[in-house]
């Protein structure tokens, strides 16, 4: 009880001596001010008004330079000061072992570093009261990062208590700490760069800082800052001891550092991890890990988004995509990634930039604002992961139609863990599933589907089967389709008979999954490209009508049409004087979802051309809406004439006077046999009227799949080469078939929610320099407010 007050006298005792000296508060002041100006005035990466998002990243990214000069000015007089006043000896002859007295020392040091930061806890009320809304900052992640500001303060402390152990000269203590603080902090890193070694690198502080700081913690992290600050109190025990050191000592400490490393390595294996961010960003989904840990041998990621003059929201997509590699790497260190800026050598620029074309990574122009001037930067939002002599490209950029570039970059974090588990997926797991591409009854031909084929062949095995056979062979066909896991029928234009009906329903009661395109009306946009410029739509009969409906859906033939559409581009003039120009066409519906299902979640808008409406009926089975239409839509009969003298007439809103309209449906469930109880047109073995559990898709268009011809050459499916625009088609479609495939690895990924928070820039640029007087003069003021308070009541007790 004697030595704990005597530790705490002594502690007391340095905060005393600290505060009455004016270069405390110099120290601190310096500290205050320095990150005002970095964080709220000067221009550049730590500007937080500039940056744009509600959170201090940057506050943490700068503290720990500043500190590496704050800590070790406060710690430099620890021991140095007593040892060049000779009060070092009477100290050590106190009833007081030297163990409290280097702890009295160290936490009177480290509560004032924790005196110096809670100041900036005013920078979280500002970015809290600047958000958009107000109050749009994750503060799990932003307490959770100071809390490993804490601890890196802690070890830096403790680096510099020991220092000053080691001269009578307080400068000579003073630039010692920094050296060996830096050292720690980013020296490791630096060593590691050479000998290419993750295991040197782990030694550094800011390898486990880098993790605390963003709010993820992680026992690892914990144990190697609490052993740092293990070792270096033993050393300034050490260190402080009068006589010689002996090689009791020297054993002691070696013992004790092989103790803490055998402890951290241990940690490496049996280990707690939190992500305390409010969407567990940090956190890789189990489907991530499982397809990241079937690499057993190295994936290297190359990343293009590194380049000068960034903008603020580029950046943060550039920090977002290294700190999700940065998991995937420590989930499975067979991952290693670099970042590369393309463009480095102006030399060479045009030629890179056609090489990367070609090589299907086509540059993103982005408009850079700075002093009120606009320039346009190229940069390359691209990463190519290459395994086992194998190479795909991940897209790191996630497109949507009339995005802003804040909502570009926050649908594209969105889908970052994604787009890199779907890149893996590709490199580490064989295909395995079949997909059967329905023929005969006059399906889209191959050219039209190539661009979707092709995506799917990356992940599937695919192939056409044709139903020709069922009135040969109805039960050999029915086996042979039973083979494959999911029949798709893109846009059949030939009524089915009862025998295909019949085999493609037992293949729905075995289980088997299905994607059907289909036209209810028989309308073509082609069609209208004559000298009259117009046609007839009229219902299309494919003699399916009753399966669905026993299945609970049902197609209207009748068209959407609604002013939320896609362009058509028309030439308009005479001749050499003719121009293209997009033209809005109500029967081109954009359709998209309100819900966060995982086939739709973060999708772009979906291109149909003359679909038609589903009504969903009661039955056993669940069906899920996946796309409609707006709000404001009509519904069109058939047979009908379709103009292009259409687009040259105005749009009235009070005609479109229907709700939503349903264009894509998922059902699931247990379906009953559409031939329940009826006569069959053949016999089948181990006939079935009701299915095990299984999964259809219904799309009323059958050009959602229908890529352009330009050449005899398939375009990118969703692609308008006329305005430039990508739709979400083929996206939308793989999701379905990954859906409908229970490919949960990826699928899952999907529906994980990750929200990017913006400041106001509005209040920003009405109240930007109160926000900074705030930010710089405040924390000024209640510091001097303290020394006031705090010099004011020693004078009166020693007055007393």
């Amino acid at each position: 009880m004697t030595q704990t007050k005597t530790m705490l006298a002594l502690l007391k005792k340095e905060i005393n001596t600290f505060f009455a000296s004016p270069i405390g508060y110099l120290v601190i002041a310096i500290f205050l001010v320095l990150n005002g100006l970095f964080l709220w005035v000067f221009k550049g990466e730590f500007n937080i008004l500039d940056y744009g998002f509600a959170d201090l990243s940057a506050f943490f990214l700068l503290a720990p330079w500043i500190l590496l000069f704050l800590i070790p000015a406060v710690t430099m007089r620890s021991f140095s000061d007593e040892k060049k006043q000779g009060t070092l000896e009477l100290l050590l002859t106190k009833p007081i072992s030297h163990l409290n007295i280097v702890l009295g020392k160290f936490l009177g040091a480290f509560i004032l570093i924790l005196m110096a930061l809670l100041p900036t806890l005013l920078y979280v009320y500002s970015v809290f009261q600047l958000g958009n809304p107000i109050g749009n900052l994750d503060l799990g992640s932003t307490f959770g990062s100071y809390f490993g500001l804490v601890f890196l303060a802690a070890a830096y402390t403790t680096i510099g208590v020991f220092c000053s152990t080691l001269s009578y000269n307080q400068i000579v203590a003073f630039i010692t700490s920094v050296f060996i603080c830096l050292f720690f902090f980013i020296g490791f890193e630096g060593i590691s760069g050479f000998t290419s070694s993750t295991i040197v690198e782990q030694f550094g502080m800011n390898y486990h800082y880098k993790s605390m700081s963003r709010g993820v913690i992680d026992s690892r992290d914990i144990i190697y800052f609490l052993s740092v600050v293990v070792f270096f109190i033993l050393l300034t025990r050490l260190g402080i001891k009068t006589g010689k050191v002996n090689k009791t000592d020297v054993t002691k400490i070696v013992m004790v550092f092989m103790g803490l490393l055998v402890l951290n390595i241990a940690s490496t294996y049996a280990y707690k991890r939190l992500d305390v961010t409010t969407d567990q960003r940090y956190t890789l989904s189990d489907s991530a890990k499982d397809i990241i840990n079937k690499a057993d041998s190295p994936i290297v990621v190359d990343v293009f988004l590194k380049g000068d003059d960034f903008p603020s929201e580029f950046r943060r997509l550039q920090t977002e995509t290294r700190q999700l590699l940065e998991e995937f790497s420590n989930e499975n260190g067979n991952v290693a990634f670099s970042f590369i800026n393309p463009l480095e050598d102006e030399s060479t620029r045009q030629q890179t930039i056609q090489v990367m074309t070609q090589r299907g990574l086509t540059p993103m122009q982005l408009e850079v604002k700075e002093n009120g001037k606009a320039t346009q930067e190229v940069i390359f939002p691209w990463a190519l992961a290459s395994y086992n002599e194998q190479t795909v490209i991940i897209p790191l950029v996630k497109t949507k139609i009339g995005a802003s570039q804040q909502e570009l970059v926050t649908n594209s974090v969105q889908h970052l863990e994604y787009a890199f588990a779907d890149g893996f997926k590709k490199l580490v797991t064989p295909k395995s599933k079949k997909i059967a591409v329905l023929k005969g009854n006059t399906q889209l031909a191959d050219r039209y589907i190539a661009d979707f084929a092709k995506t799917l062949g990356e992940y599937y095995f695919i192939a056409p089967f044709t139903l020709d056979s069922v009135a040969n062979n109805s039960q050999k066909t029915l086996q042979d389709l039973s083979g494959y896991d999911l029949v798709i029928s893109a846009k059949p234009t030939e009524p089915f008979t009862e025998e295909e009906k019949f085999v493609l329903d037992q293949y729905t009661m075995q289980g088997g999954k299905s994607l059907w395109l289909i036209d209810a009306v028989a309308m073509e946009k082609d069609s209208l490209y004559n000298e009259a410029g117009k046609n007839y739509a009229i219902g299309r009969d494919l003699n399916l009508t009753d399966f669905f409906f026993n299945y609970g859906v049902r197609i209207n033939p009748v068209m959407v049409a609604t002013p939320y559409s896609a362009p058509i581009t028309l030439a308009i003039g005479d001749g050499s004087d003719s121009q293209f120009q997009h033209l809005n066409w109500p029967y081109s519906p954009l359709a998209n979802s309100e819900s966060n299902h995982p086939i739709t979640n973060n999708l772009n808008f979906v291109r149909f051309d003359f679909a038609s409406p589903i009504d969903t009926l009661k039955n056993d089975i669940n069906k899920t809406i996946l796309l409609e239409t707006a709000p404001i839509s009509r519904l069109e009969g058939t047979p009908r004439e379709i103009s292009l003298e259409l687009v040259t007439k105005p749009i009235d809103p009070k005609t479109f006077n229907s709700e939503t309209q349903s264009l894509a449906v998922l059902l699931e469930g247990e379906f009953k046999s559409a031939f329940a109880n009826l006569v069959t047109p053949f016999d089948v073995k181990a006939r079935k009227d009701k299915s095990v559990a299984t999964k259809m898709i219904l799309i009323s268009d059958g050009d959602v799949i229908k890529n352009d011809v330009v050449r005899n050459r398939p375009q990118e499916l969703g692609f308008d080469r006329w305005t430039g625009k990508l739709y979400g088609n083929k996206e939308f479609l793989l999701n379905a078939v990954n859906y409908l495939l229970d490919d949960n690895g990826l699928i899952n990924i999907r529906s994980k929610e990750i929200e990017v928070a913006f400041l106001n820039q509005e209040k920003i640029a009405e109240e930007k320099t109160l926000w900074q007087l705030l930010n710089i003069g405040l924390p000024i003021a209640l510091l001097a407010l303290f020394g006031f308070g705090f010099n004011y009541l020693r004078k009166k007790k020693y007055a007393s």
